[in-house]
């Protein structure tokens, strides 16, 4: 077969109806119809971008859905040891939620080191310093927080 020669394709499509013998359609087609109805296509995905799922309080979910918290603080649990960079974690809190794309992870010693490095205005904007730290040491407690602390980078998808 030399170039620009069209070739024929054929294929057969099984017709039945309940109680009836199956018939077969054939129907030939040029291998340029075939590029046109393959590159023609529209592909959607399956499932919905694959994302972790994390609950949230109230308070804290309303502030990542307004896109005004940046980092989300987490103890570094075993199953999020491998959270990094370009992952997507999906807050719920109730059946609210929310996507968002993690931009960074930075590992810390403590509460006290993360909120001096990133900043308390991004943990909560609405929140003094002391009164975040109060607040996440009232979550997780001293042997939680000796696991490490993640800050985790995040913005709205």
């Amino acid at each position: 077969m030399g170039l620009g020669q069209e070739t024929s394709v054929s294929t057969a499509v099984v017709l039945s109806t309940p109680g009836t013998e199956k018939k077969h359609f054939y129907r030939s087609y040029t291998t340029a119809e075939v590029d046109h109805l393959m590159s023609a296509r529209t592909i959607t995905p399956t499932q919905p971008t694959r994302a972790r799922h994390m609950n949230l309080y109230r308070r804290y979910f309303d502030l990542v859905a307004s896109g005004r918290k940046t980092i989300e603080v987490r103890v570094q649990y075993a199953n999020l040891r491998n959270i990094g960079a370009g992952q997507y974690i999906r807050f719920a809190c109730g059946k609210d939620e929310c996507l968002t794309r993690v931009n960074r992870v930075a590992r810390y010693g403590s509460f006290e080191e993360m909120l001096d490095t990133e900043g308390p205005a991004n943990v909560n904007p609405d929140s003094p310093r002391e009164e975040q730290l109060a607040n996440i040491r009232r979550i997780y407690g001293p042997e939680k927080e000796a696991l490490g602390v993640l800050a985790i980078e995040i913005e709205r998808v």
